[in-house]
């Protein structure tokens, strides 16, 4: 059981961008393909998976990789693996400076009748420069707090649209003059967002379902659950708790650290800088961070390796020791690892 008294929910994070989650050239390499993230959804739904989640992305990182040079638009390939599949959840992403609330509103009040009551909407904050201002559409002077203010905002007024009949408003950053939106969805969509800055966890404890958390060990995963559960019973509220982790699984525990090490073994440094510096990190900084343990470089969330019984007892620590409601999973081959976890571990961990 989850912290929250509910059952832990487990889902799929997919490779909406070439290359998936591991930046290597060793590594299989997922294609940004509609076919491809169809038949990940299609298999995480057979495999018993709660959710499929799909990140927004408008540019890649380079190296010799091309990392994430291709990809897919999270709401258009969400709408289709809604009609494609019957029971998982459907999360898309938006981000809040680049689609205007009443668009977003209307687009997923379409996606909650697409799928039948199975729409989520993960709100990202825009916040790497290169990705807007290549579209016109960076404001170098509007700061981390100005985002999570018009973010606020944002979601303040798509909620109106998503209940009232006709919406007024004024803001600092958006207008609205009688603007209507209907249908309204059958149910609110699961709402969910990620952050650790204070502004972050205020804006989920606020107006989320769901907080995706990340930190440096899985005391830091608990201390920061711990935090946004209680600003969000601060605000009369309960918020659910979810990290990313990916799965290298094999039929022992020594095949999986080969594969493990073969991933890492050709690992894209100028990608993996180029993605630093998209953080915000200076030169230095990015290209030191690189330069350290190779293997995990090349992944970009925690990891556990193993056998089917090392990975249950290590998801099972993730997620207990880490106070968390849920687990948003990368696999290194979607296709050839989903069936196997959905045979070998998903049903021990429920």
């Amino acid at each position: 059981m989850s912290a929250s008294g509910a059952g832990t929910e487990f889902g799929v994070f997919l490779p909406v961008a070439s290359g998936g989650w591991i930046v290597s050239d060793t590594a299989p390499r997922p294609p940004a393909t509609y076919e491809h993230n169809k038949r990940a959804a299609l298999l995480a739904e057979e495999a018993g998976m709660d959710f499929v989640m799909s990140m927004a992305k408008w540019r890649g990182y380079g190296g010799r990789t091309d990392h994430w040079g291709e990809t897919l638009e999270s709401v258009t390939l969400m709408a289709a693996l809604a009609e494609a599949t019957e029971r998982v959840g459907v999360w898309a992403t938006v981000h809040t400076n680049l689609v205007h609330p009443a668009v977003a509103a209307k687009v997923f009040a379409t996606l909650d009748q697409v799928s039948g009551g199975r729409a989520g909407l993960n709100v990202v904050v825009g916040a790497y420069e290169r990705e807007f201002s290549q579209m016109g559409l960076w404001d170098a002077a509007q700061g981390h707090a100005d985002r999570y203010r018009m973010t606020d905002e944002w979601m303040r007024l798509v909620d109106r649209l998503w209940t009232e009949p006709s919406v007024t408003a004024r803001g600092e950053f958006f207008t609205l003059d009688d603007c209507t939106s209907r249908p309204h969805p059958a149910r609110r969509p699961r709402v969910v967002s990620a952050g650790r800055s204070a502004a972050g966890l205020a804006f989920q404890a606020e107006h989320c379902d769901g907080s995706f958390l990340t930190a440096e060990d899985v005391e830091g995963l608990r201390v920061a659950a711990a935090q946004v559960r209680r600003l969000a019973a601060e605000r009369g509220r309960s918020i659910r708790t979810y990290a990313m982790l990916t799965v290298v699984l094999d039929e022992t525990d020594a095949a999986a650290r080969r594969r493990f090490a073969e991933y890492g073994r050709g690992y894209d440094r100028e990608a993996i800088t180029a993605m630093k510096l998209s953080w915000g990190l200076p030169l230095e900084r990015a290209m030191s961070m690189t330069a350290g343990d190779e293997a995990h470089e090349a992944f970009q969330t925690a990891v556990v390796v193993g056998g089917p019984d090392l990975v249950v007892e290590q998801v099972l620590e993730h997620v207990g020791a880490g106070g968390l409601d849920g687990l948003m999973l990368v696999f290194p081959d979607y296709l050839a690892d989903l069936p196997v976890f959905g045979e070998a571990v998903l049903p021990r961990l429920r």
